[in-house]
């Protein structure tokens, strides 16, 4: 965190005589990657324009209720829901999203992924690091994930903006703390978080507003010992750059750490943030809810200049009613979805920014009988076969990569592992994987130590 710190005056966190001091060793919670990462953007050797928006449906959503619906299985497999044909002859999805029918020109379905587990743990760590490791009984994060990867070897795409953050709060995400983090690449590349709290409340909260004044507030905390005292925005930021001013530190500083410093004290990661600058009619279409909201935001920090973003979307652990359960949450993320295709198109943006959607494992194929006090159908968990989504990117998009046997069981072509989706993130963001960054013991491990990039869809 940003921390304001009074100290000796005579010396400052870069050794020179200054009363006041920027202590930097997590500006990486602004997405910083130090001055040698702005040195070479200005090279040319970081330059792009490519971001990523990941929808995490943490919990686990059910393919066959999404993208692998399976109309003719007997009913026990089936579902509560129908299909619905999409704009893309032959491709078919549940009748549930009539907004992703309408946009199946820009995604990719992938019906094959499998990693064979099903604990919760496991499954959000190798989805979301491409790596294994964790587990119910030790969910210690083992490996950075996507986006901090993103954060470390890319930085932000334009100074000023943060390279990884996390809407609301990918950091701790519910049940799996630490797996969208950056495990041994350090504090500094975790996520930028937003609005712990709001993550909670259910999809279907609508008279929640997502506005700037509390993530004013958040991007605001100046942090001191324990987090004792809290600044407001303008006291931290505007006091903060006005000793520096006042003292020639920005004059004398080397012109990359001043896009450093710039990137805490100035106005263009506020001004992202501030969804509430959005015209009404643009938010209505997103959709009343936290999710919608937050997907709206996502659109403006990815066209801001962030790198990777976090939608934090919850709750999909339905072992009971899955029909009412998967029910209201799916129109939020259909109308969610539906908006930010549209939005990107319209802004020129749609090439450019990948949109992936996923959780850490589908469920049963089966639907169970229902919990105990609760006996209304449901799904279990299941690893063996489910479904991710991708979308934009200026993929081959309006096609689906690998099939699954008729009750959605297994993949019977062409079987997808998520290594082989961090892969082709990592590719299509211009990283190598194979680059490697020494653990907690000093070893150099690679990003990825399996997984091919999905040539079909580049």
């Amino acid at each position: 965190m940003l921390q304001i710190q009074q100290g000796n005056p005579r010396q400052n966190c870069q050794g020179m005589n200054r009363r006041t001091a920027l202590k930097a060793g997590f500006l990486g919670l602004l997405g910083l990657t130090q001055a040698d990462v702005l040195r070479a953007q200005a090279q040319g050797q970081a330059s792009r324009r490519k971001s990523v928006i990941l929808m995490w449906l943490d919990g686990g959503p059910s393919q066959l209720e999404t993208y692998d619906p399976k109309p003719d299985a007997s009913t026990e497999y089936r579902g509560p829901y129908g299909v619905i044909r999409t704009n893309v002859p032959g491709i078919i999805i549940s009748d549930i999203l009539p907004l992703h029918s309408q946009h199946m020109d820009k995604m990719v379905l992938l019906r094959s992924m499998h990693h064979n587990t099903g604990d919760h743990f496991a499954g959000a760590h190798w989805m979301l690091t491409g790596r294994g490791g964790a587990s119910g009984v030790d969910t210690t994060p083992r490996h950075p994930s996507m986006g901090s990867y993103a954060s470390r070897v890319l930085g932000p795409n334009q100074p000023g903006i943060p390279a990884y953050v996390g809407l609301p709060s990918a950091q701790s995400v519910y049940l799996f703390p630490g797996y969208q983090g950056a495990a041994y690449l350090g504090a500094a590349y975790h996520p930028f978080e937003v609005d712990r709290e709001i993550r909670y409340l259910s999809a279907n909260y609508n008279s929640v507003r997502i506005g700037s004044p509390r993530m004013m507030q958040n991007l605001a905390q100046a942090q001191t010992g324990r987090m004792q005292q809290r600044l407001s925005m303008m006291q931290a930021f505007d006091s903060a750059r006005r000793d520096l001013d006042q003292t020639g530190t920005m004059e004398t500083m080397d012109r990359y750490q001043q896009q450093a410093a710039d990137m805490i004290l100035g106005t263009r990661a506020r001004a992202a943030f501030d969804i509430d600058r959005e015209p009404l009619r643009l938010a209505e279409r997103y959709g009343p809810g936290p999710w919608g909201r937050y997907t709206l935001m996502a659109r403006r920090l990815v066209e801001a200049g962030v790198t990777f973003v976090t939608v934090d979307m919850p709750h999909w652990d339905d072992h009971s009613n899955i029909k009412d359960g998967h029910g209201y949450k799916l129109p939020h993320v259909d109308r969610a979805v539906g908006a930010l295709l549209e939005d990107l198109q319209e802004r020129g943006m749609l090439n450019d920014v990948l949109l992936i959607v996923m959780g850490e494992f589908g469920r049963t194929p089966r639907i169970n009988t229902g919990q105990p006090g609760i006996p209304i159908p449901g799904r279990d968990h299941w690893g063996d076969a489910f479904s991710v989504m991708l979308a934009g990117g200026g993929l081959r998009c309006g096609q689906v990569v690998g099939t699954t046997n008729p009750r959605a069981e297994r993949p019977v072509d062409h079987p997808l592992v998520p290594g082989d989706l961090c892969a082709t993130v990592y590719r299509w963001l211009g990283m190598d994987p194979t680059q490697s960054f020494r653990d907690y013991s000093g070893r150099p491990i690679a990003m990825l130590d399996q997984g091919r990039v999905i040539d079909e869809i580049m």
